[in-house]
């Protein structure tokens, strides 16, 4: 499944504009029905979770006007991946205890480990992909 939708590049500093912001809530309802639908459900919760932190990532730090998103099932993995129109290296960061951001690859990479898969970049950062083993090897 591959779904891709225009953003609006914000500014520095600037809050997610609204529409964009539905456009993560509109990712994790795709991901929740395409994942049931596959007979995945023990899944939902944290791939949901993981399209949540890589669409936002994507929207608050590309440059271009489209997010594409694309899921796969393939040799018992799940694969989640963002793509933004900016390469850029995204690395995990430790947030203060009492920050409002700055986890979501954490999230991300601890979740994919739960699951026996892994995080990771293509495209020089311009994409940002999660694994999750579908089949139990957690």
């Amino acid at each position: 499944m591959s779904v891709c939708f225009e953003v609006r590049p914000p500014h520095t500093g600037d809050a997610i504009p609204e529409r964009d912001a539905r456009r993560v809530g509109m990712a994790r309802k795709l991901t929740a029905a395409r994942l049931r639908y596959c007979g995945l459900e023990a899944l939902v919760d944290d791939a949901t979770l993981i399209v949540s932190e890589l669409v936002t990532n994507a929207i608050q730090h590309s440059d271009g006007d489209q997010i594409t998103m694309t899921m796969t099932v393939r040799g018992g993995y799940l694969r989640l991946a963002v793509h933004g129109e900016t390469p850029g290296q995204p690395v995990v960061r430790n947030a203060p205890d009492d920050a409002e951001c700055g986890r979501g690859l954490f999230l991300v990479d601890c979740l994919a480990a739960a699951h026996g898969g892994t995080w990771g970049t293509e495209h020089n950062g311009a994409t940002t992909w999660c694994t999750l083993a579908v089949d139990g090897r957690a």
